[in-house]
């Protein structure tokens, strides 16, 4: 990969690994969300492969778009979802006129804004009056399963290079899995009517899916392009006779969810 930050690279491992699973994530932030207009139009922002935009479109929306700057991850999702409607944009600039949309969604995206001041702008200039945002970031601390894939990239980077790399991949990832942080910047962009919820789930992978995911991670992604193809090869190999020999196989995460709507005024 050119640039280690681009998921253009990591589209299909990304799919394999969350496509089917982080859905419920989205079904339960557009349910969250309700009651909503009949046949709402729908944008979701950072939406990898169209997970969330799946989940609004079965929920009744009358038009759902889905926006990335990946095109390879829209690709992956397009085939993967039949009536997915992709656009490749950044969300610091999105295509659409003011006042387009009555709901904008992002599932595990606002950590990833070098400005996520300036997207939430923007989403919320698309927005019409009174329409919701409704957004979905990932809960405090690392489970052992996080925790041995953490010891595993510090075999082969050095402490503060990684800690650059979750800086310029997600640098509010911290920040936003605090509940009141969260709720905080919502209200300092304008909007109303702000709640939180928190939630828990169960993702059940194989080893080979959850390295899957992984891949795709900030530090899966720099780790790739760092080492190579056949280092990286060698690296997956090593990992997964680790996990293999530390957990059963499937693995059962269990990850702690903060889910946030809010109104337009």
């Amino acid at each position: 990969m050119d640039d280690w930050r681009s998921y253009d690279g990591v589209a299909e491992a990304y799919e394999r690994a969350n496509g089917s699973r982080f859905g419920v994530v989205g079904r339960d932030l557009i349910a969250m969300a309700a009651p909503l207009p009949d046949g709402p139009r729908v944008l979701d922002v950072g939406t990898g492969t169209g997970v969330t935009a799946t989940e609004a479109a079965a929920a009744g929306a009358s038009l759902v778009i889905g926006v990335d700057q990946s095109t390879r991850m829209l690709a992956v999702g397009k085939a993967a979802r039949d009536g997915f409607r992709p656009v490749a944009a950044r969300a610091v600039d999105l295509p659409f006129r003011d006042r387009s949309f009555d709901l904008v969604t992002g599932t595990f995206v606002l950590n990833h804004f070098a400005k996520y001041e300036t997207a939430l702008f923007d989403m919320i200039r698309v927005l019409r009056p009174g329409g919701l945002i409704a957004l979905a970031t990932w809960g405090p601390g690392l489970d052992e399963l996080q925790r041995t894939w953490r010891g595993l990239v510090e075999g082969v980077v050095q402490e503060t290079m990684l800690e650059d790399v979750v800086r310029q991949a997600i640098p509010w990832e911290s920040r936003f899995s605090d509940r009141e942080k969260l709720e905080e910047a919502l209200m300092r962009s304008g909007l109303t009517r702000v709640r939180t919820e928190p939630a828990a789930y169960r993702f059940t992978f194989t080893i080979e899916e959850y390295l899957d995911g992984r891949e795709a991670s900030a530090t899966g992604r720099f780790v790739r392009s760092m080492l190579g193809e056949e280092g990286w090869k060698a690296f997956r190999e090593r990992a997964g006779a680790v996990y293999t020999e530390r957990f059963s196989d499937p693995l059962n995460d269990f990850r702690d969810v903060i889910l946030a709507v809010a109104t337009k005024p």
